[in-house]
């Protein structure tokens, strides 16, 4: 089928949680600096519910500068980075004021394989984007995405593929790296195909 950017309606839907199952599956598209398609089909992804979750950068009601991109109307990107190394890429959900987002943690390549891998020289495929922080490295994504709006066709954006999970070809699980979020971090918020070798974690 031709490929066709996502719209606003896909992101802003209540459901965070089935957002998230649903962008399994999706392209994820960043294009380089001259202009070629590198892209990526989304494998993990985990959800972040905001204000009550423990997990979420949002929680609480926090609001910063760094997180008042989470608060936007779904369909911006929320990039943050960690441990003074890693870039993370995260969509936003929900309507206007609800700091719902998903974070993307590996995807397949797909497009500029070979820009990937001048990017993040690693000695297997399986290694260029099996991870939140290696994905991003990838496909050079960085802090000046934050805020970004996918649904525009600009810097980056996600597209239909006509892929379509059945619930028995998606596991789910805790999330990663979260034991600071108490009983949330048990929360099976974290989805992924079942049985694709770019998932960061097989359980």
């Amino acid at each position: 089928m031709k490929s066709q950017i996502l719209k606003r309606d896909f992101y802003t839907r209540a459901d965070t949680l089935r957002v998230a199952r649903e962008l399994l599956g999706k392209r994820l598209v960043v294009p380089a600096p001259a202009g070629e398609r590198v892209s990526g089909r989304i494998v993990e992804v985990e959800a972040y519910l905001g204000v009550e979750d423990r997990a979420a950068h949002s929680y609480g009601g926090r609001r910063t500068r760094r997180t008042e991109t989470m608060f936007g109307t779904g369909g911006r990107v929320y990039v943050f980075f960690v441990y003074g190394m890693h870039h993370q890429f995260n969509v936003v959900t929900g309507p206007e004021g609800v700091p719902h987002v998903v974070l993307v943690r590996a995807v397949e390549p797909e497009e500029g394989i070979e820009l990937m891998k001048e990017r993040r020289p690693v000695s297997t495929a399986r290694e260029l984007t099996n991870g939140p922080g290696k994905l991003c490295r990838a496909l050079g994504i960085d802090l000046t995405f934050d805020g970004e709006d996918l649904t525009t066709g600009r810097r980056l954006w996600l597209e239909e593929t006509g892929v379509r999970f059945k619930s028995e070809e998606i596991a789910s699980g805790p999330r990663v790296g979260i034991d600071y979020a108490a009983e949330d971090a048990l929360k099976p918020w974290r989805f992924w195909v079942g049985g694709n070798e770019y998932v960061s974690r097989k359980s």
